[in-house]
């Protein structure tokens, strides 16, 4: 996916320049047909007949949804499968790609409520986002994280190996 999908339940947040920095997808997300795979031709039906077993090309279109754009270093699939649904066992094999100029990072509040505000790369504030339960953010470039509510739980997730040192890891705006 290199277009971005307007759809309710997913944000692209942009810099002054027009870049994307950041994706929100909330809790609420639900339009699984907006978003890849599409399945249009013979050639991604057999793979997902390969892939999946016996699933019903027009099934797997309103239930799974390929968020991010392929070339992005972190990829968010949505699934919304019923019992019994079956992905075959497998890994994924490391390719070489391009350096990014910020290591990617993903924060998903489990409860409470907290803001992401969000920067470029070059220290300019863009957005402030708030996230509830459920809600992710994917950030490319700068950030802060303030938690508003007692309790306030969330998961990060970011690109490793983690640098050995804090100096070497991130740089800060103030």
């Amino acid at each position: 996916m290199s277009q971005e999908i307007q759809t309710k339940g997913v944000e692209y947040v942009k810099g002054p320049d027009g870049r994307t920095v950041a994706q929100v997808i909330r809790h609420d997300f639900d339009d699984y047909g907006a978003f890849p795979p599409y399945l249009d031709t013979d050639e991604e039906k057999a793979h997902l007949a390969e892939a999946y077993g016996n699933i019903d090309p027009e099934a797997e279109r309103q239930t799974k949804a390929h968020m991010t754009a392929d070339e992005n270093p972190l990829q968010i699939i949505m699934l919304n499968r019923n019992p019994r649904a079956v992905v075959k066992p497998h890994y994924h094999l490391v390719t070489e790609r391009p350096a990014n100029a910020t290591r990617h990072q993903i924060m998903l509040c489990r409860s409470g409520k907290m803001r992401i505000n969000v920067y470029t790369k070059e220290g300019e504030h863009v957005k402030d986002v708030e996230l509830d339960p459920g809600d992710l953010i994917l950030m490319f470039e700068g950030h802060s994280l303030e938690f508003l509510e007692p309790g306030t739980k969330a998961i990060e997730i970011k690109e490793g190996p983690f640098p050995e040192s804090d100096e070497a890891d991130k740089v800060d705006f103030l």
